[in-house]
């Protein structure tokens, strides 16, 4: 009688084998956040890293103008209240005199009906100027914090229109000199290559016990962590979930890697 020889043979799991290409860690739109003409734009700086350089910028000339008067104007205001503040006292001793005058004169009984009736009009006199002063003093006081909020407002306005980058390679300018810039309108777009990523999109089989399975590229093993998985299927591919992985300097933005995870 024939034996029947089983033999076992070793079955090898593969992992799908999916392709991806070197991203920037991070791409960034950058829009107007005002509006106004464009009046520089370095197109030489595209393709680079700028470091610190504005690559657009936005008139800010009245901006500047404008600044530079309500500072003015903010310190003779200042100037102002102080003096105010000044007159304002010696105005309330005066009151005061006045007041401790007439309440004198008034309970006098040799004090004659006009002598009351001057102390009184006195008393008023410089009552109402007292007051008239207090209430420039809180005029002087509101128009410095208008003053304030509108001088950061322009300091604000003007740092808006420099586009300035750092750190950052700036991939495209999409304006040019001479076209007016409205907020929201996109102006360059900017990335952030201190890193590469990989972005796949890997089906629930492939993320069963993905913390314990290695990544090849190009078929060589890497001891790459997955750096972010998407809880929700994406949306163009349904039944997939986004996965990021973050990759060693040696691999070029742009190359097209094979990538294995088994």
């Amino acid at each position: 009688m024939k034996k029947l020889l089983i033999f076992t043979l070793p079955v090898l799991l593969l992992g799908k084998i999916h392709y991806a290409k070197v991203e920037p860690l991070e791409r960034a739109t950058i829009k107007a956040a005002v509006s106004g003409t464009i009046t520089k734009v370095d197109l030489s700086a595209e393709g680079k890293t700028a470091m610190g350089s504005a690559v657009i910028q936005i008139d800010d000339a009245m901006d500047k103008i404008n600044l530079k008067t309500s500072q003015d104007t903010f310190m003779l205001s200042e100037e102002n209240l102080k003096i105010n503040e000044e007159i304002l006292k010696g105005l309330e001793k005066s009151y005061k005199l006045k007041q401790s005058y007439f309440e004198r004169v008034n309970g006098l009984a040799t004090s004659t009906q006009t002598q009351k009736d001057t102390a009184y009009s006195a008393l008023i006199a410089a009552k109402n100027q007292w007051l008239g002063t207090q209430e420039k003093v809180v005029n002087l006081k509101k128009q410095i914090l208008d003053l304030q909020y509108k001088i950061k407002r322009l300091k604000d306005s003007i740092s808006k229109k420099s586009i300035i980058l750092t750190g950052r390679y700036l991939y495209k300018i999409m304006v040019r000199a001479g076209e007016f810039a409205t907020p929201g309108m996109p102006l360059a777009i900017a990335d952030d290559l201190s890193k590469g990523k990989l972005v796949l999109y890997l089906d629930r089989e492939e993320l069963k016990g993905i913390a314990q399975k290695k990544v090849y590229i190009e078929g060589s093993e890497e001891g790459l962590p997955i750096s972010r998985i998407w809880r929700e299927a994406d949306e163009q591919f349904i039944s997939a979930y986004r996965t990021e992985m973050i990759v060693p300097p040696k691999y070029p933005f742009s190359s097209l890697l094979k990538v294995e995870i088994k």
